[in-house]
């Protein structure tokens, strides 16, 4: 085919060559502002340290002082005096535009680590926050305007510092009120700062803070199924789950008809003829078919809707989040493959019965579902346990 509507669209792994999509960030650092914390002072300073906070934050070198030097203890002045006695602060940041510069600071007190804090309200706030994160150890930002574009200023002139030969850009911490915020903090540029700053107003706040800091997929078992059987199975709806996401060639999701067994439908990334490819789309199953949102809970694709998230799975079993754009339903013939695990446990998935329609195989091979036939093998994965409302329990349950 030479129509230019025939062309495969790129993937995004064309759209950012030289970037590995499977590597692993450092993780992110989690500081705690007690400056407003009040009559919950005590309280969220012990939370913070059973969940491994990096730094407390205060205004007093008192409120610092009961701290272990476990935790990097910052001091950061809310007025325009710098106190006379740092305290056991290990690091001091300071607005240079009111306290003066590290470096100046640094000739006084030989003794101190200093960062700069810079509350970005301007373009000229935002150049002297640009500044800082090419030349300071540690640069601590807050945001007035419901917007990342500076954000992304910050991090991405903080980047252009870091090449070979240079050296490494200062650490990065943004500051937020809600823990609510904190994906969006820690996907600006796919990368985000490298730590957010937390001032809450109750305990607990910080510990959900942790979690999502160091929450990442789970890697899932994958299983290598062998087809028993292929059937016609009449006229019913499916479901098209389209992502925010450019999947990639080895990635799909895992659909099957019995929550305790799923097999794993590939994304339409692969050229086809007739037809563009659509690398955020699976042409998932039946409606009545069950997904993985997450690694323990499960979806039916008909209850998927924008906004929702699914698991996207790699052959290897990596697995990550993507987010539902829509969810196309439509009536279309359909195709039952049954197949059996090496255990023996009993797996089906209907899908469109057409020749576009793939499966992953064992080696990330892409097979047309309708040109299976029994003894072939595919990649799938099983659960285990019983589902109820999308959740695992341990009760009896026979689905057939």
């Amino acid at each position: 085919m030479k129509s230019d509507q025939m062309k495969a669209e790129p993937t995004k792994a064309d759209l950012t060559k030289g970037r590995s999509m499977k590597g692993e960030q450092a993780l992110k650092q989690c500081w705690l502002d007690i400056r407003s914390a009040g009559e919950f002072t005590a309280a969220l300073c012990q939370e913070a340290l059973h969940h491994g906070f990096d730094a407390i934050v205060a205004a007093d070198p008192a409120d610092l002082a009961p701290l272990p030097p476990a935790v990097t203890r910052v001091l950061l002045p809310s007025g325009a005096d710098l106190p006379a006695d740092f305290g056991v602060a290990d690091l001091v940041v300071v607005d240079p535009v009111v306290h003066g510069t590290p470096e100046e600071l640094a000739q006084r007190h030989p003794d101190r680590r200093f960062g700069v804090y810079v509350e970005v309200t301007d373009k000229e706030s935002l150049e002297r926050a640009c500044a800082s994160v090419r030349r300071y150890e540690c640069t601590v930002l807050r945001f007035r305007d419901p917007t990342n574009i500076p954000l992304e200023i910050v991090l991405a002139a903080a980047a252009a510092t870091h090449r070979p030969g240079a050296a490494a850009p200062g650490l990065i911490i943004t500051a937020m009120d809600r823990v609510a915020d904190a994906p969006v903090h820690l996907g600006v540029l796919e990368h985000g700062p490298g730590g957010l700053m937390l001032a809450p107003t109750a305990p607990g706040e910080a510990a959900r803070l942790r979690d999502v800091v160091t929450s990442k997929p789970e890697a899932l078992k994958l299983v290598t199924l062998t087809v028993t059987a292929i059937t016609h199975a009449g006229m019913g709806e499916r479901a098209c789950v389209d992502t925010c996401t450019y999947l990639e060639k080895d990635e799909g999701i895992l659909v099957g008809s019995r929550a305790k067994g799923m097999v794993l439908c590939v994304s339409e990334t692969h050229p086809l003829p007739y037809m563009p490819t659509r690398p955020f789309r699976v042409n998932a199953g039946a409606i009545m078919s069950y997904t993985l949102a997450d690694p323990e809970h499960t979806r039916y694709l008909s209850e998927l809707g924008a906004g929702d998230t699914v698991l996207a799975v790699g052959a290897d079993g990596r697995t990550r989040h993507a987010i539902v754009g829509r969810v196309k339903i439509e009536t279309r013939p359909l195709l039952s493959i049954d197949a059996v695990s090496d255990d023996g446990e009993r797996v089906n998935v209907i899908v469109q019965d057409d020749w576009h329609v793939r499966i992953l195989g064992p080696g990330a091979a892409v097979l047309n579902s309708t040109a299976l036939r029994p003894g072939d093998q595919i990649l799938g994965h099983l659960p285990r346990r019983e589902r109820h409302v999308g959740y695992p329990i341990d009760e009896f349950c026979h689905e057939q």
